[in-house]
């Protein structure tokens, strides 16, 4: 549809401590030619703020080979504004669970506005998930949000 394509990996807590895992994406990034900027790894807001000083460095390694990061389930977690000055990354996830009812609950809408403003102050893209409806993508675009997911935009392949 002439729209960029990305690929989002999922990675777990200990990824960060994985020795082989950097290796590995380096390897894999080389032997299949994929361009490493439509790759977006993922990690929970709660997974990085237990080992921050290690989830930085490795932060910073994936980006130098050229792939993007997220935070993850961003507003579930400890959510604190501190950690977000500290950690490299390209695209603050917003959960889906103040996107899955943002239309009727004005709550929600408040703290998606908020959660934009301050990704927006650092410098970050905001990715909402669980986008289920185009009243919601109106509402995300009216809020500034950038990229979305969910089965409105298109069900996940198996």
């Amino acid at each position: 549809m002439g729209q960029p394509t990305y690929l989002e990996i999922n990675l777990s807590g200990k990824s960060f401590t994985d020795t082989e895992l950097l290796p590995l994406i380096k390897k894999e990034l080389a032997s299949t030619g994929v361009n490493p900027g439509s790759i977006i790894f993922e990690i929970t807001e709660t997974s990085i703020i237990e080992n921050i000083l290690t989830a930085q460095n490795f932060i910073s390694e994936v980006k130098a080979m050229g792939c993007h990061f997220a935070l993850d389930d961003f507003g579930v977690g400890f959510s604190s504004f501190n950690y977000l000055k500290f950690l490299p990354v390209d695209y603050l996830k917003i959960d889906g669970s103040f996107i899955v009812n943002l239309p009727q609950n004005p709550v929600d809408q408040h703290l998606v506005k908020a959660m934009v403003e301050v990704a927006n102050g650092l410098g970050l893209k905001t990715i909402a998930e669980y986008v289920n409806s185009e009243e919601t993508v109106c509402l995300l675009r009216k809020f500034g949000v950038g990229y979305a997911q969910g089965y409105y935009i298109g069900k996940p392949y198996a």
